[in-house]
């Protein structure tokens, strides 16, 4: 007797919001760059591997089905920057104090009225002098590891410390300012590149560097470019291009209106 109703539970409720999470995850990381590509391919080759299957071709349902066998290794292969990047995600300090507490959703670090203007005064010099800046301020995710590969301060942030960092002829101006706890943790810090393919052609490295720790963390990341004196902010993957020193300070003291999505 066939039943007249689905047994709806709530782990099934749990189970497809998990899967949820992860296709959103996944979807995140492979967004605009190749690998997206790669995705669509995959889920292609699969929907005709269910079709000849659904057809009974004996033949094709062979060869596809070795191909799909050793897709997981091959998965890995062609993905392993993006679930190197998933496991950085999943496994960074502020996305497991979410799991253990809801103080995380609710409860940010605050920049000091003085750093956010410091920072915001320093990047209207370097705006208006065409100096390249990259400037990361932290919030709950831990960014100690980055900081190891640059030259640790832990110096107050005062606006011409900020300038003498980032002077051309500077030994640290090459590389990341990683502002934690309200003081500059470190400089000259390496930060890890997205390589997300739509991005505009002014857009150079400093930029890619701030997508690329967005994607991983919940940092705020302020670039200047070197090339126009252009300012943008960059917070959670998402970026605002010619931003004002005052929409600086706005954002710094997190007041998010106006912040366009690109």
């Amino acid at each position: 007797m066939i039943p007249l109703f689905i047994k709806f539970g709530f782990f099934d409720v749990l189970d497809i919001l998990m899967v949820a999470f992860i296709i959103f995850q996944v979807y995140r990381l492979v967004r605009g760059t190749a690998a997206m590509h790669i995705l669509v391919g995959i889920f292609l080759v699969g929907l005709l591997w269910l079709l000849v299957r659904a057809f009974n071709m004996e033949l094709m349902t062979s060869i596809m089905s070795q191909f799909i066998g050793v897709g997981v290794i091959a998965l890995l292969i062609v993905f392993q920057q993006e679930v190197r990047r998933f496991l950085l995600l999943m496994g960074s300090k502020y996305n497991l104090q979410n799991f253990v507490s809801l103080e995380g959703f609710f409860k940010k670090p605050a920049i000091a009225e003085d750093v956010s203007e410091a920072i915001a005064d320093a990047c209207d010099y370097f705006s208006a002098t065409q100096t390249g800046a990259l400037i990361v301020i932290a919030q709950n995710t831990e960014l100690f590891g980055y900081a190891q590969t640059g030259v640790l301060l832990r110096a107050k942030v005062t606006t011409e410390l900020l300038e003498n960092i980032f002077f051309k002829n500077s030994p640290l101006h090459d590389g990341a300012v990683i502002i934690a706890d309200n003081k500059i943790l470190a400089a000259r810090c390496i930060l890890p590149v997205s390589d997300l393919t739509n991005l505009p052609g002014s857009m150079g490295l400093r930029h890619r560097a701030a997508l690329g720790l967005s994607a991983v963390s919940d940092a705020l990341v302020v670039v200047v470019s070197e090339e126009t004196g252009n300012i943008t902010f960059v917070k959670e993957g998402n970026y605002k291009v010619r931003v004002t020193p005052d929409n600086l300070r706005q954002y710094l003291r997190k007041d998010y209106s106006g912040f366009v999505v690109k």
